[in-house]
């Protein structure tokens, strides 16, 4: 029976005497401890990320104490089971050095069966500093290979196997965190250890069969080990031969339930369970057919994800790591997180590569809820060494997370990096010698190739993110918009409109995106009421983005009026962010089936920050979420420009046919119906269509009169979308007498508004937990709104707690 180690530890420093004996929990890190013990202020507080540098500079002991009977020591082996060792670290078992571990992205294992003994037993953990462990490595490269400067504050961090954003990142702060986030068990071991279970699906029309195959290695001379599979209410029992190192069986299920992706079908899994030699392994499986096509069209080479045959059109955000601070990383905030994605209308996320292999809860709740994975490898922004001894570790990390995660339905494609040719034309070391760092990259990025495809064949390795296709790998900034994925930085990096989204048309786009600053009730949970200006010491250091700040402000003026005070400058950032993304994702949505995918950088943070995220760190959703909910669903309208006039699609992703009745209407800002017209359209599945038009000629003149609204229903489903023909800046929008009122009606709390005149980006914003129903939406007097508060917080609270924000109220 495996005997756990995670629990209370003690913490010792080694620089600082006097810091020892301090209770530590395991699994968790360092600087929480710290924290939880009075010995450093909170990290995330004001500018208090400086005053706790110091911790990533020393050496820490982690240590405890544990009993073993005589019985638990009469096993064959002893396995001491490491998961997310973070990263220089040696372990001591009673006095003995037992292994020297340097990799968070593996679970180490080592037999520690001849250190132990009957009673008391002693375990220590010395976790080394990472950056001169980094400089170290760095030192003795035969030629300097450039780190990630401008992300990344400690240097050479792209020769240790750490996340890379523990050094900061643009939307990071900079925290060198040590300690196990993982379990820490004692496996004990009578005739095999089990390396890993596998399953492969073969799929012949009505059928499905599942090679189910466990790889173990003989530990004992004497006596015979068996297994027992059971999978679809069939079990097979097996005898493990001494002489081999895997053993399989076959399962076939006839008319199998499928796995779907969100918004496309259910979601079924079968449990799989196996029983070997005192060990139960369990999984989620989802039978269904995936692959991932890249072929030759009229407009390109498409790249289009295929789920049992269906063209999947993905609609998702980018993940990175829960936090900063890994102690904080709960089941539950991962459950919150990604059920969120979820209600967003989502159905991938993609686990960017300067993080981290996520913990199985992530794989296990997208398998659940539908979320497809983009999984990159843990490689990020900056070139990374190709010699032996490197690639060799690599590659033993990547063949130990492919055999984790292949088996997860949720899972589409692995991908070998993100940006990382990219960063050869960031430095002038590589810039100078750029063949030899291109040779360099493909040595790397090959070898990464070989164990995915010799692991998981069932899957594409896709080489990096963006890249073309096959042998079309392309640095960040020159893509062909016509094959492959794209990042699409143009307007937040390159100062274009948010119109210049209409002038591309990608056939996937990995990242997009525009940031925004938290609201007001997650500034107050890091910052103290006199450092509330956007250009405090305090506030500036919650911006990672060196010019995020300029960015921001400066396309107020282009498209808004000022904001008037430091409030309503948060509530327009959001305003802004969400009408940037919304700009984009609409436009794609209509281009289908050229434009397969999309996901905006980014859905979650670290830390409380200024970032791209939809959803804050305390989990709160920002506007842009609200509107992803909206411009994410199966079914949207959505109007467009052109040279001809203005134009109104309808986009329906779903499976099925569907009908949608309502009105288009053009209003004036003071609420007057310049014109309306009903719309009745059938919509065919995977689908989009344009079902009305305005002609520019009608148009130009008039573009300060009023506005466009589409107001229809899919049953029970509301879709709408406004649209304006002039900036809001220039239109003179009348104060619409915003009326709103909380109330509890069949143990559920609503809130009531109604107006008199329009009123524009409608946004409710409780300082309690939980969220609403809806937000930041246009409300028009004929249609007034009851919107549901989501969360445990009372009547009362909500009511005092409420505060409702419209665009004309900003200025």
């Amino acid at each position: 029976m495996t005997i756990s180690l995670n629990g209370q530890w003690l913490l010792a420093c080694v620089q600082r005497t006097a810091i020892q004996d301090l209770h530590i929990d395991l699994p968790g890190d360092v600087h929480s401890a710290l924290y939880a013990a009075g010995e450093i202020p909170d990290p995330y507080w004001a500018t208090n990320e400086k005053k706790v540098q110091w911790v990533g500079e020393c050496d820490w002991i982690v240590s405890r104490h544990f009993e073993l009977t005589a019985e638990q020591l009469t096993c064959n082996a002893m396995d001491l089971v490491l998961d997310q060792l973070d990263t220089v670290a040696e372990i001591r078992i009673n006095g003995h050095t037992v292994a020297d571990f340097n990799n968070m992205f593996m679970r180490h294992k080592v037999d520690v069966l001849s250190c132990l003994q009957v009673g008391t037993n002693r375990i220590e953990i010395v976790l080394h500093r990472a950056d001169l462990a980094a400089k170290n490595r760095a030192d003795k490269l035969p030629f300097p290979v450039p780190w990630a400067k401008g992300n990344n504050q400690i240097p050479f961090m792209n020769t240790l196997r750490k996340p890379q954003f523990h050094s900061g990142w643009d939307w990071s702060i900079c925290l060198s965190v040590l300690g196990v986030y993982g379990d820490i068990v004692l496996q004990p071991i009578e005739h095999v250890r089990i390396s890993h279970l596998e399953t492969k699906q073969k799929w012949h029309q009505q059928e499905c069969e599942l090679a189910v195959t466990l790889h173990y290695e003989v530990v004992s001379e004497k006596g015979l080990a068996s297994a027992s599979v059971t999978f679809d209410g069939q079990t097979f029992c097996l005898t493990l031969d001494r002489e081999a190192t895997k053993a399989s069986v076959i399962f076939r299920i006839d008319n199998p339930r499928h796995w779907w992706p969100a918004g496309y079908g259910k979601q079924r899994l079968y449990k799989l369970a196996l029983e070997a030699d005192g060990v139960a392994i369990t999984k989620q499986i989802g039978l269904r057919k995936l692959e991932l096509v890249t072929e030759d069209d009229d407009h390109g080479q498409s790249m289009v994800v295929m789920v049992n045959d269906v063209p999947i059109s993905v609609r998702g955000a980018n993940w990175i790591p829960l936090d900063a601070m890994p102690a904080r990383m709960s089941e539950q905030r991962y459950r919150n997180l990604v059920t969120d994605a979820a209600a967003a209308n989502m159905n991938m996320l993609r686990v960017w590569g300067g993080g981290m292999y996520e913990k199985d809860i992530f794989y296990n709740l997208c398998d659940e809820l539908g979320l497809l994975v983009w999984q990159d490898l843990m490689f990020a922004n900056a070139l990374y060494p190709s010699t032996p001894d490197f690639i060799a570790e690599v590659e033993q990390e990547v063949e130990y997370q492919v055999r984790r995660l292949k088996d997860h339905p949720s899972l589409v494609l692995w991908c070998g990096d993100n940006e990382v040719l990219g960063a050869i034309d960031r430095d002038p070391e590589s810039r100078q010698h750029r063949e030899k760092h291109l040779i360099n990259y493909d040595r790397l990025n090959r070898a990464l190739a070989d164990v995915v495809e010799r692991e998981d064949p069932s899957r594409r390795f896709w080489a990096s993110s963006p890249c073309n296709g096959e042998l079309n790998i392309i640095d960040t900034w020159h893509h062909d918009p016509q094959r492959g994925d794209m990042h699409c930085w143009d307007v937040w990096d390159s100062g274009k409109e948010f119109d210049s989204y209409l002038q591309v048309t990608p056939r996937f786009c990995s990242e997009f995106g525009f940031q925004s600053w938290p609201s007001l009730p997650t500034i107050k949970s890091y910052l103290p009421e006199q450092d509330w200006n956007i250009s405090s010491p305090s506030f500036e250091s919650h911006q990672k983005s060196s010019n995020g700040n300029s960015i921001i402000t400066e396309m107020f003026t282009r498209y808004f009026r000022f904001p008037n005070g430091f409030v309503n400058m948060l509530y327009l950032s959001q305003v802004q962010q969400a009408l940037a993304v919304k700009t984009a994702a609409e436009y794609w949505r209509t281009q289908k089936p050229t434009n397969r995918g999309m996901l905006f950088w980014q859905l979650n943070d670290c830390w409380p920050v200024s970032s791209w995220s939809s959803l804050e760190y305390s989990g709160r959703w920002k506007q842009l979420h609200y509107h992803a909910r909206r411009f994410f669903a199966p079914q949207i309208a959505t109007f467009t420009r052109d040279q001809h006039g203005l134009k109104l699609h309808l986009v329906n992703d779903g499976r099925k046919n569907t009908e949608l009745k309502g009105e288009v209407v053009w209003q004036s800002w003071e609420g007057e119906i310049l014109y309306r017209e009903p719309i009745a359209q059938y919509l065919e599945a995977d689908s989009t269509k344009i079902v009305w038009e305005w002609l520019n000629e009608d148009l130009e003149g008039h573009e300060q009169d009023g506005f466009f609204h589409v107001h229809l229903h899919s049953g029970q489903q509301l879709i709408e979308n406004t649209w304006f023909p002039a900036r809001p800046k220039y239109c003179e929008l009348a104060c619409p007498d915003l009326r709103f009122e909380v109330a509890e009606h069949n143990n559920e709390i609503v809130v009531m508004l109604s107006s008199s005149k329009p009123a524009f980006f409608v946004h409710l914003e409780f300082e309690g937990e939980g969220r609403f129903e809806d937000s930041s939406f246009t409300l028009v007097p004929e249609h007034q709104r009851q919107i549901k508060y989501i969360g445990s917080a009372t009547y009362a609270e909500v009511a005092q707690g409420l505060r409702v924000y419209h665009l004309k109220q900003s200025y």
